[in-house]
């Protein structure tokens, strides 16, 4: 075991600092205060367990967020009970974070508004809450009975995790995301490397990286088996939180010394647009293999690829264009802000104009429990973070994981498409 007197990560000052400790080190058994803990409505469970633990009154209401997403609005009967039950409770318990259908993607709207910061621990019901690492935070998705706990006692144990550092270095080329450049990362790595791991992010690309696409890194970390991601906040994440988080918050810093589980290192000027194909994330290899693939639907969404950003992104390919006859073009705003910021910027208007459909912000056919699932024999090409057979709808359907600028191009030609040419704005 190592001494508890070492060089410390910055994950490690925070999960310290929430367990009242001087220090942590990795493999530490640790009871951390959660700062703030988000339910949705895949997990009505949450509340049954709360009750069948004798839990009467939440500890910290003001520390708990309810976000009806997964089933926003509500398509069966049964998912309206579910959101029912959960607003009763939310008014039962004073909790006023309740942020009801149509408010968008648990982890874009907590960002949107203002829950998240550097140094916090956040943990919710949702394996993708690695994403907030983008901001300097311990990001982590739990099951239904754990939070439940931290809904009765405002704690919750975690087993410190080992660190892996990932450098990016080198020059983004053309047609090339972040998107792109995770998905290479999982298919060199597989998809089980970071089990119960912190995965890092650092080196002189971030500088070039928008907080929309560290968001995007961080979010599928998850694919890798990580517990958390990390993003040394810098000038970018300040001025992105100025005018969102209305708290103090404490940013922590890795100690120079400390030393990596394991220290790894990308030259990402190699990098091309990457797909990752049916039916496994880390099944990745180079867009251009897959070139010519017909494709039924172009799907654009989720907590990974439905910012403002990526709907820019599309809105710019399709400018003045019309998809294909034969391909459906399903955009999903993350959130009502993202929405309303794209129509602001005439995005919305240039992508309905070349015949896209706009769905309610919310995770819709990510998980395929709503609009835009599909039946056998489909292919969709999608920017959302995950394409096992069932994702998003029929097992017998094909998922391939994409850029928001990949799957716009497909939209276009109706076919998997490099969008590199498009880019390049010919």
């Amino acid at each position: 075991m190592r001494a508890v007197n070492h060089n410390q990560h910055a994950v490690e000052k925070i999960l310290a600092r929430a367990a009242g400790r001087a220090s942590v080190f990795a493999g530490q058994i640790v009871e951390c205060q959660v700062d703030l803990a988000e339910v949705n409505d895949l997990y009505l469970q949450t509340i049954r367990s709360f009750h069948d633990m004798g839990g009467k009154r939440v500890r910290h209401p003001d520390r708990i967020t309810f976000i009806l997403d997964h089933y926003a609005p509500a398509a069966t009967i049964q998912q309206a009970e579910n959101q029912k039950q959960m607003r009763q409770f939310c008014r039962e318990q004073d909790i006023h974070q309740l942020f009801d259908v149509g408010a968008g993607v648990c982890h874009q709207v907590m960002v949107d508004e203002g829950l998240v910061y550097p140094g916090m621990v956040l943990v919710a019901t949702d394996s993708h809450t690695t994403t907030h690492g983008a901001f300097g935070a311990f990001g982590t998705g739990v099951g239904a009975t754990d939070l439940a706990v931290i809904m009765r006692t405002g704690q919750l144990w975690f087993r410190v995790p080992e660190v892996v550092r990932i450098e990016l270095n080198g020059t983004i080329q053309r047609g090339v995301f972040a998107k792109d450049i995770i998905l290479y990362i999982i298919g060199n790595l597989g998809a089980d490397y970071a089990i119960y791991k912190v995965v890092e992010f650092c080196g002189e690309v971030l500088k070039d990286l928008s907080i929309s696409e560290r968001m995007a890194l961080c979010n599928m970390t998850t694919e890798m088996g990580a517990k958390a991601s990390y993003i040394q906040p810098d000038k970018r994440t300040f001025d992105f939180l100025r005018h969102k988080v209305n708290v103090d918050y404490h940013v922590f810093e890795s100690d120079p010394d400390y030393r990596y589980s394991t220290d790894l290192s990308y030259d990402v000027s190699q990098i091309e647009p990457q797909l990752s194909a049916p039916h496994s994330v880390d099944n990745v290899a180079p867009i251009h293999r897959f070139e010519g693939l017909s494709v039924d639907q172009a799907y654009l969404g989720s907590c990974t690829g439905g910012r403002t950003e990526d709907v820019g992104i599309a809105a710019r390919i399709l400018d003045g264009r019309k998809i294909h006859s034969r391909t459906r073009f399903i955009v999903v705003p993350a959130s009502k802000d993202v929405y309303l910021e794209s129509m602001a910027q005439g995005y919305i208007d240039i992508l309905v104009r070349a015949g896209a459909t706009i769905v309610t912000p919310g995770c819709a056919a990510c998980l395929g429990t709503h609009a835009g699932i599909l039946t056998a024999g489909e292919v969709c090409i999608s920017s959302t973070n995950r394409n096992f057979p069932g994702r998003m709808g029929h097992t017998g359907a094909q998922i391939y994981l994409g850029s928001p600028a990949a799957v716009a191009a497909s939209a276009l030609e109706g076919k998997i498409t490099n969008p590199v040419r498009y880019l390049n704005g010919d």
